[in-house]
């Protein structure tokens, strides 16, 4: 972009690294925030989101001169309701700067006319016209005591305080920032922000290479962590081994060697196996040493575990992890934890590398539990859409306008337009396992008999994923379910 001559105020086209550029306005940052050394910036608010960032001043471009081309590159939802943001923005200045004018206008001419005003009128009048002139209004920022550092998303830098929320809210530990409606800024690399996310000087370890484990390390790595890698398969480390991870021979060894030793494994046998199997992560645990699992396992599995961590004066969280591989390459995961609170803290800065939300949740159990119920919701959601799809099609109504219709109306989300894409396209490439997705829903019915509660929608779409099984798709994505509807 084309170096502009601009001021605090205007409104902006803002370009973070590879990302399409973002309508934004120039603020005033908080006052303990430095500006990064280097090339002039600016400190920007992004439009349809809650994100700030220090942008250098050739990677704006003002926003009347340059929004028709700017419109043509970058398109999407977000970025539309970025830009309806903004022109809302323009609208009130304009009728807030019109009335001003009226206001002063009719003051003026009450005046002149000697017309009488009340004494509350006749004191702020003469107040304005002795004393200093009215300030130009300024983005005001809360002052340092409440402003809270944002600690996920590269381009943020600061947050609005957030209002009161219910009780029970209030009594969850969060970590993160709340969503930011465009994954377009957010996900541009953390040196945007002269370093949002501030890596632990401890030494992280990761066991789990899969489709969400690879995203979380990628991004505990660009985050500037110190990470040493483990997988089954030795050839899924090599891609992070480049990237300036070490290399782990065995489970054991990574925890000998790291501070927190982090896990992201398939199911609980799997988990289980890991801790307790030879060269496991048992082996390699002392006093200090800490383990956190963020599988989704039963609450059963994930006590086991705690007990053994800790009968060797280990420390343990459960930290189970809520999104798919996207949302993991993203870093815009949720984390839900319990467990050692200390532990939770030492975490935080990978939690915000990962993550876009972090919550804490009590002692052992209760992180798993929660995640159960939710991927339970989720199954149970897809199996729906799968079947309301076949029942659209046998129906002779078209599926594309179903999608269309379900867009418009409460239902609309990311989720529900990608799975819907996949089951038009044919397309289930893995973003979230069938087969995981499935393994959940047991679990969660399990955990619902063992507190003697039926659950019976997600039993009925667990038998439509286990169908799906049947027909080879335990590799695919969660919405090849749709092919077991049309069975």
């Amino acid at each position: 972009m084309a170096t502009v001559s601009l001021r605090v105020g205007d409104l902006v086209w803002g370009k973070l690294g590879r990302y399409p550029p973002w309508p934004g306005k120039i603020v005033n940052p908080p006052k303990d925030l430095k500006k990064p050394r280097g090339k002039k910036c600016f400190f920007v608010k992004f439009f349809g989101t809650e994100d700030h960032a220090w942008i250098k001043v050739d990677q704006l471009k003002s926003y009347h001169l340059h929004k028709e081309e700017m419109i043509k590159i970058a398109k999407g939802k977000r970025f539309q309701q970025a830009v309806e943001a903004v022109e809302e923005f323009i609208k009130k200045s304009k009728v807030s700067a019109l009335t001003s004018s009226e206001d002063k206008n009719r003051h003026i001419s009450s005046e002149d006319k000697g017309q009488n005003s009340s004494t509350a009128e006749i004191s702020e009048h003469n107040t304005r016209k002795r004393g200093r002139p009215p300030k130009e209004e300024k983005d005001s920022f809360p002052e340092p005591s409440t402003v809270k550092r944002l600690v996920t998303g590269p381009v943020v830098g600061y947050k609005w305080k957030s209002g009161p929320s219910s009780a029970i809210i209030q009594k969850l530990k969060t970590t993160a920032e709340e969503e930011a409606e465009s994954t377009s800024i957010q996900a541009a690399d953390s040196t945007a922000t002269n370093g949002s996310v501030i890596p632990t000087d401890k030494r992280i370890g990761f066991l789990g290479l899969g489709l969400m484990g690879s995203g979380i390390v990628a991004n505990l790595l660009k985050m500037g962590h110190t990470v040493t890698v483990w997988n089954r398969t030795g050839d899924k480390c090599e891609p992070f081994l480049q990237e300036g991870a070490r290399l782990g021979r065995t489970p054991a060894e990574v925890v000998s060697t790291c501070d927190i030793t982090l896990s992201c494994i398939s199911d609980p046998k799997a988990a289980k196996d890991l801790v307790l199997g030879p060269s496991g992560v048992l082996q390699g645990i002392r006093p200090g040493k800490c383990y956190v699992d963020m599988s989704t396992v039963d609450p059963e599995t994930s006590t086991e575990i705690s007990q053994v961590i800790t009968s060797r004066g280990g420390r343990f969280l459960e930290a189970p992890v809520s999104g798919n591989r996207q949302l993991s390459e993203n870093g815009r995961l949720v984390i839900l934890a319990a467990g050692d609170k200390a532990l939770f803290d030492d975490c935080s800065s990978c939690f915000q590398a990962m993550g876009k939300k972090s919550f804490y949740l009590g002692e052992v159990g209760n992180a798993s539990k929660m995640m159960l119920i939710v991927n339970m919701i989720l199954g149970s959601f897809m199996a729906s859409v799968a079947e309301g799809f076949t029942l659209a099609k046998i129906a002779s109504q078209s599926q594309e306008v179903l999608l269309y219709i379900l867009s418009q109306g409460p239902l609309a989300s990311a989720f529900l337009d990608q799975k819907c894409q996949s089951i038009l396209q044919g397309n289930f490439k893995p973003d979230f396992l069938l087969k995981h997705i499935q393994k959940d829903l047991r679990l969660a019915i399990a955990m619902g008999d063992s507190v003697n509660h039926s659950t019976p929608m997600a039993a009925a779409a667990n038998e439509v994923f286990k169908k799906a099984k049947a027909l080879d798709q335990s590799e695919n994505d969660m919405s090849a379910v749709y092919l077991a509807c049309n069975q």
